[in-house]
């Protein structure tokens, strides 16, 4: 049996969901499951269901933040 392991980068998070948070490569990925969420088209808008709800990709550049730094104590 053969293992595959990929990293991705995260930079931005969504304010309203904070366990959403996008990659450098643009994907979207749930934190708290590990799964990669997939772009959907829904009345002629393209865009992602975060917690049963779509938000459309204008939408969502609005609650979307890069994500701070946190520092360390050592």
């Amino acid at each position: 049996m053969n293992n595959i392991s990929i990293n991705y980068t995260l930079k931005w998070e969504i304010d309203s969901a904070p366990h959403y948070k996008f990659t450098i490569c643009k994907k979207l990925v749930n934190c708290k499951s590990g799964k990669i969420i997939k772009k959907v088209y829904n009345n002629g808008c393209i865009g992602y269901v975060i917690q049963g709800k779509f938000y459309s990709l204008t939408k969502l550049k609005a609650y979307i933040n890069i994500i701070k730094k946190q520092t360390t104590p050592f």
